[in-house]
């Protein structure tokens, strides 16, 4: 405990340092003349436990695996590193990530799952766990090739007739590790599982564990060419999924302590219609763009990036070990990506089956009590230019490139073709949204109309009190011009008769003028309603067609 490495979080500057010298001095994962042993087409099999009688117990659990998508998917695992490779995208399930999906607590984190060396055997464990008598396990236990085991449908029987509640849970639980998480025997709950279940009370985490055998089987499919994964495949889909959608980012849902990433990404709808050529193409085509980098549900935080003397982080499983270098996925971390240190990855996995395992295991345990951690940093281009320069001249290792021909956008990928009643239904939407738009029109030309109709009574109005003033101003005229004459013919005095009579025609003529503008503006008028009540009938057939063209649909 008083090692000066223990639990030590760092600069990220200082860790970059260390990385590309180390990296220089060290070499890669891959030295040059290495000749790859992968097979051209991995043929992964990923028959699973059949869950239905675990879901009439655990409904919530409903999330069925897409073989199409993790036969594809697993065509880009990268032994050599312990990642998948698309293109120039590299991604990796983290211990972070799977932290936050398992809601584990991460001040477990540390507590690293080992093999214990003098542990209880299977029958001891059993009869701890299910709290049946040695006769009643024995009489159970089955021999599955190199391991024993116990079938599930005694589990089952046991889960739903035991008393003691705790047990139950405990049964159960035990089950979903046994069945979902590592399912190596079909049916059958192995030995190793019941050892890491043990461990669990003690507050030791089951993430590295996780992660190490999900490594493990891929690297297994991918060497021989085929094979069956023997891991979490919904789990992986589902951090899979997180990472390669491009979603809405989480609310403050995210903070809360209810908040359940896994319970979210059950819950949204996926398509399940795509073919495994189509998936191939996808991923060989797949642009950095593309890529959601960090989890939307991952909050951010300090990386575990490497353990004691080893230059990566080794993971502990429940049959073997192996390690991943999380420097080579900052990305995802939403830091700055550069140059990571990976050699001796290739060399570092082993089963414990193999010689000298159990040394092996105790440094690796020793390691994980000198955790090194560092800190994020989010800042300039998400690459350095000296990763990029390694990036292109590492060796890597029978991983499909980018096709050259037919190259679509992923969202080209999922278009789909729509159906015969889809095509009448988008033709009557189509139609539908023109006839409302034409009617908006009218509409808008009803209101203007209106307004018109509305300008051309105030001129009329205004004509109106114009000749009436005329007609007034014309009697007073008549008046004024009797008046006149009258004092004319007693005085003597004035205009002659010609003059008067001329002044009087012109008067008259500008009545008559009057007269006709004010007859011009009525004729208007009633052409003004005359247009309006065309345009509210035209309106009522377009509604009537909009009727007929629903009911025919």
């Amino acid at each position: 405990m008083g090692n000066e490495f223990l639990d030590r979080v760092e600069d990220n500057a200082t860790v970059r340092t260390w990385a590309e010298i180390t990296q220089r001095e060290k070499g890669d994962s891959l030295a040059e003349g290495y000749i790859s042993v992968l097979w051209d087409f991995t043929r992964v099999s990923v028959t699973q436990n059949n869950l239905q009688e675990l879901k009439e117990i655990w409904e919530q659990w409903n999330d069925e695996v897409d073989n199409r998508l993790f036969r594809a998917l697993a065509q880009f695992w990268n032994p050599a590193y312990s990642r998948f490779t698309f293109g120039r995208v590299d991604l990796v399930p983290t211990i972070e990530e799977y932290t936050a999906l398992l809601l584990c607590l991460k001040i477990q984190l540390d507590k690293v799952y080992s093999k214990a060396v003098n542990a209880p055997t299977f029958l001891k464990r059993l009869v701890s766990i299910t709290g049946m008598s040695e006769q009643w396990v024995t009489a159970r236990m089955k021999q599955k090739r190199d391991s024993k085991c116990i079938p599930w449908k005694n589990v089952k029987d046991l889960i739903l007739a035991h008393l003691d509640t705790k047990k139950k849970v405990d049964i159960f639980t035990l089950s979903i590790y046994g069945l979902v998480v590592f399912p190596r025997a079909l049916g059958h709950v192995d030995e190793a599982v019941t050892d890491l279940f043990d461990r669990l009370d003690k507050r030791v985490t089951s993430v590295s564990a996780i992660l190490a055998e999900t490594f493990r089987s891929l690297n297994a499919c991918r060497r021989a060419g085929e094979g069956r994964f023997i891991g979490c495949a919904q789990l992986l889909l589902a951090w899979f999924h997180s990472h390669f959608w491009k979603v809405d980012k989480v609310s403050y849902r995210v903070f809360s302590d209810h908040y359940s990433p896994l319970k979210e990404i059950v819950a949204t709808p996926r398509r399940d219609d795509i073919s495994e050529e189509k998936w191939m193409a996808i991923f060989q085509n797949l642009q950095e763009g593309d890529i959601e980098w960090r989890a939307p549900w991952l909050l951010p935080g300090e990386i575990l990036y490497r353990c004691g003397d080893f230059d990566w982080v080794p993971l502990i499983g429940i049959w073997g070990a192996v390690g991943y270098t999380p420097l080579l996925v900052l990305r995802q971390y939403m830091s700055r990506q550069f140059v990571p240190a990976t050699q001796g990855l290739v060399e570092c996995e082993f089963s414990y089956r193999s010689d000298g395992y159990k040394r092996r295991v105790r440094e690796m345990v020793s390691a994980w009590n000198q955790t090194r951690r560092m800190k994020g940093l989010a800042v300039g281009p998400m690459t350095t230019l000296e990763y990029s320069k390694w990036w292109a001249k590492r060796i890597n290792d029978n991983i499909s490139g980018p096709g050259s021909e037919n190259s679509q956008p992923v969202e080209e990928y999922f278009r789909v073709v729509p159906t015969e009643l889809e095509i009448i239904r988008q033709d009557f939407e189509r139609i539908n949204a023109e006839l409302e738009k034409k009617i908006k029109q009218m509409e808008e030309e009803k209101v203007n109309l209106r307004l018109d109709v509305d300008v051309q009574k105030l001129e009329a109005d205004k004509l109106r009190k114009g000749k009436n003033k005329a007609e007034e101003e014309l009697d007073s005229l008549k008046t004024d011009y009797k008046k006149l004459r009258l004092s004319m013919r007693t005085a003597g005095l004035g205009k002659t008769l010609e003059q008067w009579l001329e002044e009087i025609r012109e008067e008259r003529n500008k009545s008559n003028q009057w007269e006709r503008k004010f007859q011009e503006v009525q004729a208007r008028n009633e052409a003004l309603e005359k247009s309006l009540s065309e345009t509210q009938k035209e309106k009522g057939e377009l509604k009537d067609r909009v009727v007929e063209l629903e009911g025919s649909l």
